[in-house]
């Protein structure tokens, strides 16, 4: 290990801001754990890095990409030509990995990275520090089973985490997701660990607090959010048309982020069409965990940020799963509506008036989320601990102690 550790993350995001959230929470935690740390973010995502980063933390900024089908992506921004913009960033993920020489480098999800661009850089990286250590680190949910494995398979995927990397490290809880046999992860030499959710766990503002700041006197309290925004515009106008509909005296106030990647034109339509409506819109909140802590209903997708950040605060939400392009969100709010912790309104129902009607029903109902039961939310902290002691014991001392 050099003089000073040096830790790079690979983060890649098509959509929202689930996986730079995750990196950066546990990039942060693995600095806290070693103060002679340094981590170099490797991040796509349009509005990166977005949230605050720790001292000891910066990042490189890849060509955006998004995921138009499984396995199929397409520039966000640059119009040239996919196979390019693919060549592109595998030139500077392989340039600035070969210059930073890091002791571990963590990959996010893809085990090759999107189109198979991380792939070359891993080869190259392994030949000229063979003792650097590579981690593959996966949300619980990836998307379904067969649609993942074929993937996985055509890409290689399978085979370079058997050959290149040292450890899988699983955002949840096996026994609430087998992610290993639902996938079938290979098994590596220093094993596979399910570090709980990874989710900010900094103290919440009261919800005196952010009610006075979003304008509410009284009434109950919705916070409507869509994660990073890029794919929450049904979700939004169905919301706004849902609310125009309540009876009259209905009481209740709306704080509604529509994402920091939705289009500014859909913004400016959404804030017209909510004209007189107890709707405040705003691109995105400092705090979000603070609003869900306050709200009296949440309304979202089933992106795994936002409801980590449910669960851990034990909140009501109505959740309305994105259809596609993967079954992730569809699996995780079939997953948590089977155990009774959110509600759930599926894409094929939804209309202004199954919304309106859901929306009374939920500000009344105390059955759910049920409370029996803790669900490990320290994942960070966990997944931290893990990278740590894989920097601490040599590899050949795990060889010898299987």
């Amino acid at each position: 290990m050099s003089p000073s550790c040096r830790v790079s993350i690979y983060s890649q995001d098509s959509l929202g801001l689930g996986h730079l959230r995750r990196n950066i929470l546990i990039g942060g935690a693995f600095l806290d754990a070693r103060k002679d740390g340094n981590v170099l973010l490797l991040a796509d995502s349009p509005v990166a890095p977005f949230f605050t980063v720790p001292e000891r933390m910066d990042h490189v900024k890849l060509p955006s990409i998004r995921k138009v089908s499984a396995g199929c992506w397409e520039a966000t921004r640059l119009r040239i030509d996919q196979r390019e913009v693919v060549q592109l960033r595998a030139d500077l993920l392989r340039n600035v990995l070969l210059n930073f020489r890091p002791d571990l480098l963590l990959v996010d999800h893809m085990p090759v990275g999107a189109q198979g661009e991380l792939l070359p850089a891993v080869k190259a990286l392994k030949q000229a520090y063979p003792k650097c250590c590579v981690v593959l680190g996966l949300r619980d949910i990836l998307d379904a089973p067969e649609v993942t494995q074929r993937v996985w398979e055509s890409e290689g995927a399978y085979d370079a985490v058997r050959r290149y990397y040292d450890r899988i490290l699983i955002y949840g809880s096996k026994e609430m997701f087998n992610t290993c046999s639902t996938y079938s992860l290979p098994v590596l030499l220093t094993g596979t660990h399910y570090c709980g959710y990874v989710v900010k766990r900094d103290p919440v503002k009261r919800a005196k607090e952010v009610r006075q700041a979003a304008g509410i006197r009284k009434g109950h309290f919705i916070f409507v959010s869509a994660g990073g925004g890029g794919d929450g515009q049904l979700l939004m106008r169905t919301y706004v048309r849902a609310i125009r509909l309540l009876p009259p005296g209905a009481d209740l106030f709306t704080l509604m982020a529509v994402g920091v990647n939705a289009p500014s034109a859909f913004a400016s339509e959404l804030v017209a069409e909510a004209s007189g409506l107890p709707i405040r819109i705003v691109p995105y909140v400092d705090d979000s965990a603070s609003c869900i802590a306050a709200a009296d209903l949440v309304v979202c997708m089933a992106g795994y940020n936002t409801l980590a950040e449910v669960l851990y605060l034990k909140k009501k939400a109505l959740v309305i799963p994105r259809s596609g392009p993967s079954a992730e969100q569809t699996t995780r709010a079939r997953l948590l509506v089977s155990r009774h912790l959110i509600d759930v309104l599926y894409p094929a129902n939804l209309s202004p008036e199954t919304l309106a009607e859901r929306l009374q029903e939920d500000l009344k109902r105390s059955d759910y989320p049920l409370s029996e039961g803790t669900l490990p939310m320290d994942g960070a902290t966990r997944a931290a601990d893990r990278l740590v002691e894989l920097l601490q014991v040599p590899k050949e001392d795990y060889a010898a102690s299987i």
